[in-house]
């Protein structure tokens, strides 16, 4: 997730949206201090009689843990209200009285960096580990922690007792188990996210569009003509030394949320910075494609028309924006979310503007492309092999997904988590508006996280777009709380589903990677920019895949191919 979303989402999360990355509302419970839903019966137990059942199959019976048990696990920094504590807090209270579990021995990290640097001495001195220990999205990290033989693999776990849902994700997306599989077993349980909320689309400046009378684009041709007019025939009369019509991030990389270029290396048939799979179904670097020249030709022929700002190789991803919301760009890539930010400064900044999300256009030969690099996890937990419950934290998460996740009318889940917190009675009637709430609070300690249905968010927008009354919680407060823009774009998104490109190396740095990809990485982005301003020619392309290739590049393939063999193969 990029680090604006790591910001931004949390503070859509305390209004109650129900957004793509955060939804501590829709995701909550409100049975807290009030009763509980009924039991997740979806697990796979065993049919034994109760006799010779385990503790564990009794459990997922009955729905909690009787008598209770206790736990020990990572709780990242959170806040607390009404005078609560990380020991004694509306969350723990729920945990213990519905699922009948306790924490004892957690860990309270301060934050990411201290978090890590705890595990790794842990690890080097033998301390005892939590029960679940929650693993970031960091390959390297999960590698270490495999290799330290302190934890189980969960092939049989998750077999026997993950719902139906969370199983159903897993086999329609098994790339999410390749930074997991070692030695063909499975070691982290991967705790679920949003899919395609950050799958690239075009924000164009829809109040240029209608004064120019022009057509969506559906070539990368029709583009160049309407970038065209933006410039030199502006409807809003600004010099065409004003207006740069597509804003762009060049500084770092180039396959990423906002201001990116994955759509028009796609155009050529390929996605930059990532591995695709080949026509042989082999994993090649999208950089050193020939389509990569292509796109580079086509961006260095926008710089000298000045479609492209020459400060661009200054400007990150954040910064790419200002010049579109300043009204100086009328191109802006970016994802489904943008109506949330930046577009409202768009609005404010200059008057009588309109936005409007398209598709992704084709190249000249029919070709369409974009990144795709979520398959539904946002991180994972590895078991303690010496826990004594370690079917617990699927317990745990199962009844998230089954009772918070997606809550229904008439659930005690309806409105939030608890009453008095992130919902209450007001003037006899229930609500989760947090003006009118007093003390409003939604941040709870959940040990997984909110609980998230990877497809819920963009199918529920779509069903908006398509007109449907809301009929859910859920898709009330998307309603709600989700601008109009946002819902057609997630339309546009979900109408080019087949044109993602998934990003198949999801390891950890290969040896090859590790002394050599820092130089590789460096030589791709500096020839990439000098073609771009033109400071090399096109031609310039051949040489550096050539360099690359002799330098470390073929190595790091043929060992890329190595390990995605070793964790595809059934």
């Amino acid at each position: 997730m990029s680090q604006f979303r790591k910001l931004w989402l949390p503070l859509v999360g305390a209004t109650l949206v129900v957004s793509a990355c955060s939804n501590n509302a829709d995701n909550g419970g409100n049975a807290a201090a009030t009763g509980s839903a009924s039991p997740s019966a979806s697990a796979s137990t065993s049919a034994s009689p109760s006799e010779s059942k385990s503790e564990a199959d009794l459990a997922f019976d009955k729905g909690k843990y009787d008598p209770p048990i206790e736990i020990s696990t990572v709780i990242m920094p959170k806040e607390y209200t009404k005078g609560e504590t990380k020991e004694n807090n509306v969350h723990d209270r729920w945990m213990l009285e519905t699922l009948g579990i306790k924490h004892k021995d957690t860990w309270y990290p301060a934050g990411s960096d201290q978090y890590k640097q705890q595990l790794q001495l842990a690890l080097t001195s033998g301390e005892k580990l939590p029960d679940f220990v929650m693993v970031p999205t960091d390959a390297v990290l999960t590698n270490q922690l495999i290799d330290s033989g302190q934890f189980m693999p969960i092939d049989e776990l998750f077999d026997k007792y993950a719902n139906d849902l969370w199983k159903g994700h897993a086999s329609e997306h098994p790339e999410l188990w390749y930074p997991f599989t070692k030695d063909g077993k499975k070691w982290n349980l991967p705790i679920m996210e949003y899919t395609d909320n950050d799958d690239t689309l075009l924000w164009l400046r829809e109040d240029w569009m209608e004064k120019l009378k022009l057509e969506a684009p559906k070539t990368i041709a029709d583009l160049e003509n309407i970038m065209d007019k933006f410039k030199n025939a502006n409807p809003d009369g600004l010099a065409a030394k004003d207006v740069y019509p597509l804003a762009i991030s060049l500084k770092n990389n180039t396959n990423t949320w906002m201001g990116g270029l994955d759509w028009l290396f796609g155009a050529y048939g390929t996605v930059q910075e990532q591995w695709n799979k080949d026509a042989n179904g082999n994993l090649e670097y999208g950089s050193v494609n020939p389509g990569a020249k292509q796109a580079l030709a086509k961006l260095q022929e926008w710089m000298d028309k000045g479609y492209i700002h020459p400060d661009s190789a200054l400007w990150d991803e954040g910064k790419s924006a200002e010049i579109w919301t300043k009204g100086n760009a009328g191109v802006l890539p970016g994802a489904n979310w943008v109506p949330d930010w930046p577009a409202p400064d768009l609005l404010k900044n200059v008057a009588g503007s309109k936005y409007k999300a398209y598709p992704i256009p084709a190249g000249p030969d029919g070709l369409i492309g974009t990144k795709w690099q979520n398959s539904g996890v946002n991180s994972s937990f590895m078991i303690n092999k010496d826990a004594k419950h370690p079917e617990a934290i699927i317990l745990y998460y199962n009844y998230l997904l089954d009772n918070l996740a997606n809550p229904q009318v008439g659930s005690p889940y309806e409105y939030g988590f608890a009453q008095g917190y992130d919902w209450d009675i007001v003037d006899g009637k229930p609500t989760n508006d947090k003006d009118k709430i007093k003390d409003f609070f939604d941040k709870f300690p959940y040990i997984t996280g909110p609980a998230r249905i990877p497809d819920l968010y963009m199918k529920s927008l779509v069903k908006l777009a398509d007109g449907s009354t809301p009929e859910t919680p859920y898709e009330k407060q998307l309603a709600t709380f989700r601008k109009p823009e946002n819902w057609y774009a997630a339309k546009v998104v979900m109408s080019q589903i087949d044109i993602r490109k998934q990003n198949y190396f999801t390891g950890a740095a290969t040896p090859t990677m590790i002394s050599k990809w820092n130089l590789l990485r460096q030589s791709e982005l500096e020839t990439f920019n000098k073609i771009i301003y033109g400071k090399l020619p096109v031609d310039a392309f051949d040489d550096f895949v050539a360099s690359w290739k002799a330098n470390g590049g073929d190595q790091v393939t043929q060992e890329v191919n190595d390990w995605f063999k070793s964790v595809s193969q059934k």
